[in-house]
């Protein structure tokens, strides 16, 4: 049995027009792609997919949420997801996903699996840098963060007040005004 098959596509059948299919990720989801980062996740998709004549337009909307852990104190957090991503499939002699917006699919084709997409898509909405959001407003309390607090460089912002200019910058900044 092929894994992820509930997400094949048979686009023989389906006639010329608009055709909606909806996905509810899980962390089984992520499993299959041996992913592990997120703690839970509960994403829905909504996939929009118009069958034309000569080629076939996708319009993929994710949005839910990952529990992940934040990359400054570790500590768990929900993190807001929301993405979209449009996909053309056209058909020609062999298969070639080079271009990230466009999919060629051998002519005599007749399903499409979307897993890979879906996964890159949530994925790829994801911030960078996950941040709490307690750490971000102060009212986040972790032994982490009043370690980092303890451990970092005092005195910097005094010292840079207190440093006199040296008179030589005076003289310089002064040949910048007499033009």
């Amino acid at each position: 049995m092929k894994p992820l098959k509930e997400y094949d596509i048979q686009f023989v059948g389906l006639k010329l027009g608009k055709h909606h299919f909806d996905y509810q990720i899980g962390k089984k989801f992520f499993e299959y792609f041996e992913y592990d980062d997120f703690n839970d996740v509960d994403v829905k998709v909504d996939l929009l997919f118009e069958k034309k004549t000569t080629l076939l337009e996708l319009n993929f909307k994710v949005s839910g949420t990952a529990n992940i852990n934040c990359d400054t104190s570790n500590e768990p957090y929900d993190q807001e997801i929301e993405g979209e991503f449009d996909l053309v499939v056209k058909f020609g002699d062999e298969y070639n996903d080079e271009n990230e917006d466009i999919l060629i699919l051998p002519h005599g084709e007749y399903e499409l699996n979307v897993a890979q997409n879906i996964y890159e898509l949530i994925i790829l909405s994801m911030p960078i840098k996950r941040i709490h959001p307690g750490i971000e407003d102060g009212t986040l309390q972790s032994e982490v963060l009043k370690k980092l607090e303890e451990l970092s460089p005092k005195g910097l912002e005094e010292k840079e007040q207190t440093e006199e200019i040296d008179p030589r910058w005076n003289t310089l900044k002064k040949l910048l005004t007499d033009k």
